[in-house]
C-alpha cells in the first residue's frame, strides 16, 4: 500500500476535534500510510512533503469550505465559498498526478451541493469527466463522515443522503 492521508488541520486540532483521531491515525501508521497534518489544498502542490511525489489518485470526500454559514448553504455566498475550495483543490491535484492520474471527488448531488457545479469546475481547471458513480457508503465498512468544523460539533456525523464519486482525468 502507498497511501497519503491528509488534513487541513493539526494533529493537535484533529485529536481536540474528533474524539476517534489518534485511534484513526495509529490505523493508518500501522499499515504503512504516510499521514501529513495541515495541508492546505489551495497550496499543496508546492508542499515540500507532498510536492515531489506524483500520486496515480488524488481523493477529495465531501469537501466543504466550512460551517460559518450556519446551515445557509444555499446562499449564493455560501455556495462561492465552496467552489474556490473545490477549485483550488483541482487546480492543485492536477499538478501532482501522474501522467495517467485521477482526481476523484466524492459529493453530495442534490440541492444546494448540486450548484456548485464540480464538473464544470474540473472543465475549467482543463480536465474531463472520466466516470460518475453514485457513492455507497455500505461500500466502505467502517467509515463514519464527520463534521470538518465547528467547535464542539466537528465530531458530529452528518447525513451523506444522495452523492457520487466524479472521476477526472486531464483532458
Amino acid at each position: 500500500m502507498n497511501i497519503t492521508a491528509t488534513s487541513l488541520d493539526s494533529e493537535d486540532e484533529l485529536c481536540t476535534k474528533y474524539m476517534d483521531a489518534m485511534d484513526n491515525i495509529k490505523k493508518l501508521e500501522r499499515y504503512g500510510c504516510d499521514i501529513q497534518h495541515n495541508v492546505d489544498v489551495h497550496t499543496m502542490s508546492f508542499d515540500n512533503s507532498l510536492s515531489l511525489q506524483r500520486y496515480d489518485r488524488i481523493v477529495f470526500n465531501f469537501p466543504h469550505a466550512g460551517s460559518r454559514f450556519f446551515g445557509r448553504e444555499f446562499s449564493s455566498r455560501a455556495i462561492e465559498s465552496h467552489k474556490e475550495l473545490v477549485r483550488g483543490f483541482l487546480e492543485n491535484a492536477k499538478e501532482m498526478l501522474e501522467e495517467d492520474g485521477e482526481i476523484h471527488i466524492t459529493h453530495k448531488t442534490t440541492y444546494p451541493f448540486s450548484d456548485w457545479g464540480i464538473k464544470k469546475l474540473a472543465k475549467g481547471e482543463g480536465l474531463k469527466l472520466l466516470k460518475k458513480s453514485k457513492f455507497e457508503l455500505s461500500h466502505y465498512p467502517g467509515y463514519i463522515n464527520k463534521r470538518g468544523s465547528g467547535g464542539r460539533r466537528s465530531d458530529d456525523y452528518f447525513p451523506v443522503g444522495e452523492c457520487s464519486t466524479y472521476m477526472f482525468i486531464q483532458s
